[in-house]
């Protein structure tokens, strides 16, 4: 069967060329492998605190509340720094924003490592949370302007399987050095936190050779700087009129509205898109996701399981993430966002509901703890499948360029407010409502999360930045629903 040439891909104002096999793949892979070790960080520097917490429990003497203090301070932190780290990069650039966390965190890992007792881990945590709050915003939003449009969703997507990455990591060195060296040095855990050091120290000498931003450098008025990385990052005779449809968006917008908080709030659509993208950072959290990747060790002994077995027994939930990013990776730029969403808080909420019945119903003794570490695991998968790449991806999209640094902190500072508050509370909740009552809480929140995507989240795949800009702006995004479905 012959086949006719391949037609140019619209960009929206200009006919792009389409993409082919060439070097800059090679170029915009080893981009994303760099800036996405902040990813990596993110993930090992929060989910390490699940098992080397109990460890340094005992080396510091602390209360139960002392250990909700040393996980959510970073929680906190994060907080802050995801709603400060889009202002600095718009400020100073994606690029050196990211070299700057690569500096704290490798301040907050040696400040945790020699800490004495609770003051000084808080401190650490606390730096090392700055820099988990700007890397949740800025990585993402660096991919997702380098990438071109057809394949941003695999490639922004990257940062959420190094994440993933991270936290298997941590599980796994937590596993490994808790049962080898745990019962003969109680200071292991430093030990644990000081692996961190080694991505960090990668991240600051890799970023120094990345390139900027080209969305950002155009917004900069320095469009020969951008032309230059554009041409080295996409096939050949395609830089030049993306670099156009790039300029003509960011002049279209100059002339609009300034996109200060005031001018978004006079604007209804963006107003809206701000509340969706919040909605979707809260919701993402209400999972319970995190409540297993910093309590998990003490949610299996909960259910039945040993020290020693649930720290062996964390990997499988860890693992599963890592198998379920790399899928996701494959389905972003493929299958529908909705739908992606609405499956994963659907999947959800039925694992939660299993869970939650297992918990109450299974007698002691039996293969209870197996039943329930299966269907965590399973929880943890559908999470990791539908959910986790696909909120970080929509949220580095939905936003228009010039309130693109608000909408992105303002949206991550409520997941990680959220994230906070049940790091600090997760154990007391656990300890008050049993595993049971637990999981039938979230399994009730993730069915309003169904409810709200259903209602509120529109369709972004398939649109380049500069159309999902308009479409915001305007409105056209929400209309019609049945198109954004297909």
């Amino acid at each position: 069967m012959s086949h006719s040439p391949v037609p140019p891909v619209s960009q929206g104002t200009t006919q792009l060329p389409p993409l082919t096999p060439g070097p800059y793949k090679r170029r915009l892979g080893l981009v994303a492998l760099v800036a996405t070790l902040g990813g990596l960080l993110f993930g090992y520097d929060t989910s390490v605190i699940n098992g080397a917490g109990g460890f340094m429990t005992e080396d510091l003497g602390l209360s139960e509340i002392g250990l909700g203090v040393a996980v959510s301070s970073l929680l906190f932190a994060s907080a802050v720094g995801a709603l400060t780290g889009g202002r600095v990069s718009d400020a100073i650039g994606r690029r050196t924003t990211i070299l700057v966390m690569a500096v704290l965190f490798i301040v907050g890992v040696l400040l945790v490592v020699t800490a004495p007792g609770l003051a000084l881990v808080v401190t650490g945590r606390i730096v090392l949370g700055l820099a988990v709050g700007a890397a949740s915003v800025v990585v993402p939003v660096f991919l997702a302007e380098l990438a071109p449009y057809e394949i941003r969703g695999s490639l922004a997507g990257r940062n959420e399987f190094m994440i993933v990455l991270g936290q298997l990591l941590a599980i796994v060195m937590n596993a490994i050095i808790g049962n080898v060296w745990g019962e003969q040095f109680p200071g292991i855990w430093r030990v644990m936190f000081l692996l961190a050091a080694i991505p960090a120290v990668l991240l600051l000498i890799g970023m120094v050779r990345m390139p900027e931003s080209p969305r950002w450098l155009v917004d900069k008025g320095r469009q020969q700087e951008a032309l230059e990385i554009l041409d080295r990052l996409r096939p050949a005779g395609r830089a030049e009129p993306e670099l156009e449809d790039i300029a003509l968006a960011r002049h279209a917008e100059s002339q609009r509205t300034s996109m200060g908080v005031a001018g978004i709030l006079r604007n209804k659509n963006l107003v809206k898109i701000v509340l969706i993208g919040c909605g979707l950072g809260f919701f993402q959290q209400t999972t319970g996701i995190n409540a297993i990747q910093y309590y998990g060790e003490r949610v299996l002994e909960v259910a039945g399981f040993g020290r020693g077995g649930a720290l062996i027994a964390s990997i499988a939930p860890a693992t599963i993430s890592v198998v379920a990013a790399v899928v996701a990776l494959q389905m972003m730029d493929r299958f529908s966002r909705r739908k992606t969403f609405l499956w994963g808080y659907g999947l959800v909420a039925l694992f939660h509901v299993l869970i939650g019945t297992t918990a109450s119903v299974m007698p002691e003794g039996t293969a209870k703890p197996f039943v329930l570490l299966a269907l965590i695991t399973a929880f943890v998968g559908s999470m990791q499948l539908c959910l986790n790449v696909a909120t970080w991806v929509t949220l580095s999209e939905i936003f228009p360029q010039k309130m693109r640094a608000f909408g992105m902190g303002v949206s991550v500072f409520v997941l990680w407010m959220t994230n906070s508050i049940l790091g600090l509370f997760f154990p007391s909740i656990i300890a008050g409502l049993g595993l049971s009552s637990t999981f039938f809480v979230f399994a009730v929140l993730n069915v309003v999360a169904f409810l709200f995507v259903l209602r509120w989240v529109p369709e972004t795949r398939g649109r380049t930045l500069e159309q999902l800009e308009e479409d915001v702006t305007t409105g056209e995004i929400y209309l019609p629903k049945l198109k954004q479905d297909s």
